[in-house]
């Protein structure tokens, strides 16, 4: 395992040089499309014969496994630090709007995606059951947080706008989760131990798992929060926002809490009393840290996606409907963004342009490949690890690439989002 890693942490700064050095596009950009490359040139040495390389990469990849990797590995430590990076106060002024989209959004994408799955599964001759196309529909459908808090530091929208995305993609994965577990459960996957698929199941797991991960991050948070207020000291404080991260982390999930959310909940807490628990230099020690591990991590994770290709087995049929689902995972968010809309419209004053940046900066990234690759072994599972795949590359690969000419033109023909950005 350290081994392993070890392997994959030199291959990423490669990669990463290799990418600053000479193609100079966005680095967690980079990475994939490289780690995609290479990949993609073992699988066809293999196909001429020279298999070893393949053989020694998918040893590697397996020592790993991507979704231990992410969910019970580097995902607490990027959420934490996403959270506490952004402005606590504007997101709880814009509340309502965030969690109507994360909520409302989610779900209707759920059930779009899933019926639009079952219907290109059936054109390209896949025989997908409905339901496996709707567990396809619940793991795509929350914009991954690692990923679009990453656009949107490089792409400075709007901070109104900024603070919607980031919101519903930091929250929606809990939603989503949810739902996963629900058609799981009827699917016969039984995902992380639940197999009920009742609707009093559902609001009873939503209550524990996101709700009380909610309140555990808030009390962690706070926690973290009254310790570090009590003393100045920049090496002391950042080991207990570690400890608060690591060990909450774990906790949560010795609780059967949701820990994702429990670090989000605890990264926004440190990010709204970070003006009195961190002063001066030490603040910005605590603040270097987490932005340097968050971007150091990130890199990685981008890299790891790349290079995790090696161990998909795909067909011409599975590679043809996961392109054709591009469109249809487009055209899902667009709808499901769209139609909450007016209702926090009006409310929160958004421009006419703010549905074509939820849509294209909606990003799927590390989390909807751990749960496509948690799915236990059967004949369903290739066809929806392709079709993630798919999604997932093209949003990090032409949307991160794209999203830049968008906020100008947005910042051009809306009035609103140029007074933001004023």
């Amino acid at each position: 395992m350290v081994t392993a890693f070890a392997v994959l942490l030199v291959l990423t700064a490669v990669l990463a040089w290799f990418n600053e050095r000479f193609v100079r596009i966005p680095t967690t950009v980079g990475v994939t499309l490289a780690g995609t490359v290479a990949s993609l040139v073992l699988i066809g040495l293999d196909q001429v014969g020279f298999s070893g390389p393949r053989i020694e990469g998918e040893k590697l990849l397996e020592t790993l496994d991507f979704t231990q990797f992410v969910l019970n590995g580097i995902l607490s430590l990027l959420l934490f630090a996403g959270a506490m990076s952004l402005e606590a106060r504007q997101m709880m002024r814009q509340r309502a709007s965030i969690l109507t989209l994360a909520v409302g959004s989610t779900v209707l994408s759920t059930f779009l995606i899933g019926f639009g799955a079952y219907a290109v599964f059936a054109l390209v001759g896949l025989d997908v059951p409905l339901v496996w196309s709707l567990l396809f529909g619940a793991l795509i459908s929350p914009t991954d947080p690692v990923a679009v808090l990453d656009l949107l530091k490089r792409a400075r929208v709007p901070k109104k706008i900024e603070t919607l995305i980031a919101g519903e993609s930091l929250f929606n994965d809990g939603v989503g989760v949810v739902v996963y577990i629900v058609i799981a459960g009827i699917a016969g996957v039984g995902a992380g131990g639940h197999a009920e698929a009742s609707l009093a199941g559902a609001l009873g797991l939503f209550v524990k798992e996101a709700l009380g991960g909610m309140l555990f991050g808030l009390l962690v948070g706070a926690t973290a929060y009254l310790m570090c207020k009590s003393i100045e000291g920049h090496v002391v404080e950042v080991l207990i926002t570690l400890a608060a991260v690591i060990g909450g982390y774990f906790a949560a999930a010795a609780l059967g809490i949701s820990g994702p959310l429990a670090m989000v909940v605890a990264g926004l807490v440190m990010s709204w009393g970070k003006d009195v628990a961190f002063h001066g230099a030490t603040r910005e020690h605590v603040e270097g840290f987490w932005e340097t591990l968050d971007s150091v991590l990130n890199v990685l994770l981008f890299a790891f996606i790349g290079l995790d290709v090696l161990l998909t087995p795909t067909s011409g049929a599975q590679v043809v409907a996961g392109l054709l689902l591009i469109v249809v995972a487009l055209a899902a968010r667009f709808v499901s963004v769209g139609m909450p809309m007016p209702l926090v419209r009006g409310r929160d004053g958004y421009g006419p342009w703010t549905v074509r940046l939820l849509t294209w900066g909606g990003l799927r990234g590390g989390i909807a490949i751990s749960l496509a690759l948690g799915l236990p072994q059967g004949p369903y599972r290739g066809t929806l690890v392709t079709a993630t795949y798919a999604i997932v590359l093209f949003t990090i690969a032409v949307q991160g690439l794209t999203v830049m000419p968008l906020v100008r033109r947005a910042v051009d023909a809306d009035p609103n989002v140029a007074l933001e950005r004023a």
